[in-house]
């Protein structure tokens, strides 16, 4: 059986005074979407942070990938497609110009022919010539998504990708993680929006102060019980 494309055993957090991971225990499959929800300040935001190397366990083992964080995280960071709060995209440039200068930082090959498809793909062709900063909330929202996948990642971990898209792109952008799905890739999904993690997660995971204190499984997801799933994990950890 081929070792999961992300592993986490004993994953703590802290800042000062504060943890905001506890004992976290995860596995990912390859080729598998694991939703992570919760309430705000539950720890979501942060996991995703330490899973795309951008900040350092306080405790315990983690591996992302081929390599991990864990590990060399300049190489981990390599095959991982982060989405944060921040969209990361330069507000003097292009759109087309923002996807480049990512794919140049990722040493990807055919930069234009990249740069081109994913503008098609992500409905951004007519705005290709635009600077970012004239690009309304949902446009950045879409070109930050591309600039993300800009160098095809193995493991891409997406916060709150729905924000701010109306109803055609957050379709179009379902679809999309759905072929990553298709094509092996391994995603984490934090999202406040239940419905959409029903259904695109294989997994639901519920974290509460820090902690895993529920998992939704395949068939509650296909069921259509994770509503009441993720409410009743929060009434159990008083966070109702």
């Amino acid at each position: 059986m081929s070792a999961p494309a992300i592993l986490a055993e004993g994953l703590d957090k802290r800042f000062g005074p504060i943890t905001a991971l506890r004992d976290l225990d995860l596995a990912v499959p390859e080729g598998s979407l694991l939703a992570v929800l919760g309430p705000n300040g539950a720890g979501k935001s942060t996991l995703l942070r330490l899973l795309a190397g951008l900040a350092r366990p306080s405790r315990g083992h983690l591996r992302v990938g081929p390599g991990g964080p864990g590990g060399d995280r300049r190489s981990a960071r390599r095959h991982v497609g982060y989405l944060g709060h921040a969209s990361l995209l330069y507000p003097e440039l292009t759109a087309r110009e923002n996807l480049l200068f990512a794919a140049r930082l990722y040493g990807v090959s055919d930069r234009g022919r990249v740069a081109t498809d994913l503008l098609d793909q992500h409905d951004l062709a007519d705005l290709a010539e635009r600077r970012a900063s004239s690009l309304s909330q949902g446009q950045a929202r879409r070109l930050a998504i591309a600039r993300c996948l800009v160098h095809d990642p193995p493991v891409v971990l997406l916060d709150e990708p729905f924000a701010g898209l109306d109803r055609a792109a957050a379709g179009r952008l379902a679809e999309r993680l759905g072929r990553l799905k298709a094509d092996g890739r391994t995603a984490v999904l934090v999202t406040h929006d239940l419905a959409r993690a029903a259904e695109l997660a294989d997994v639901g995971l519920v974290l509460v102060d820090g902690r895993a204190v529920r998992r939704a499984e395949p068939a509650e997801l296909a069921s259509g019980a994770l509503e009441g799933i993720y409410l009743d994990a929060l009434a159990e950890a008083g966070a109702a």
